[in-house]
């Protein structure tokens, strides 16, 4: 679904929010380091790109490289974890993020990112955003994005059903992730409309967080 100019009001008891290309925009360093790769290995790297966002870089490999051994892109992927953290030129936040975390102090939310602890404290940190105390990155789970394991141990964590929160995504990958979790999913930016989310809007200036007086968060989207 695209964005509307009719407003879409949705209600959450927390919400579950993605980093890269939701609050963050990294996409100077995914292109570089992973054009790099890329080239490497004798892949065109348009289709690459296709298919990195969203999800760790060892589940990338493995799509893009079936016969590679696993374990050699676990060790891959540590070298890129390497570069993507000590690159942070060009990061900046996705308009409206600041506030955005603002308004929800005080208010249930999680980070659910495929980045480990130091990508993401790295990025947040470049982007001058705050991190949210509760945090689900890639040492949390056993299975990346699109599997929904990362968004039911965010949920978990917060003590909220499932059902009760609302995703905020931006790659296939994690829209799939979210909506095979059962929840709601808010598509920020150009990518993922093309990926069916419930609604979808260009950038979180797009939303706007109200508490409602039962403990539920509303949201004002569009």
């Amino acid at each position: 679904m695209t964005a509307t100019a009719t407003p879409t009001v949705l209600t959450a008891r927390a919400l579950l929010l993605d980093m890269d290309g939701t609050l963050v925009n990294s996409d100077a360093v995914v292109e570089r380091i992973w054009r790099r790769w890329a080239e490497r290995h004798g892949l065109a790297g348009d289709e690459v790109m296709k298919v990195v966002h969203g999800r760790q870089g060892h589940a990338s490999m493995a799509v893009l490289l079936p016969d590679r051994p696993v374990e050699q892109n676990l060790a891959d992927n540590a070298r890129m974890l390497a570069e993507e953290t000590a690159d942070t030129d060009g990061v900046v936040e996705i308009p409206g993020a600041s506030a955005f975390l603002a308004a929800l102090r005080g208010l249930p939310h999680a980070l659910v990112t495929s980045a480990d602890v130091a990508l993401s404290t790295a990025r947040m940190d470049a982007a001058g955003l705050p991190l949210p105390q509760v945090r689900i990155t890639a040492e949390s789970v056993g299975a990346s994005k699109p599997d929904p394991e990362g968004f039911l141990k965010g949920a978990a964590e917060l003590g909220v059903a499932a059902a009760d929160c609302v995703v905020f995504e931006d790659s296939g990958a994690g829209i799939a992730a979210g909506r095979a979790a059962g929840m709601t999913v808010v598509g920020i930016g150009p990518r993922a409309g093309l990926h069916e989310p419930d609604v979808a809007v260009p950038d979180l200036t797009h939303v706007r967080v109200a508490a409602g007086a039962d403990g539920t968060v509303r949201l004002h989207i569009g």
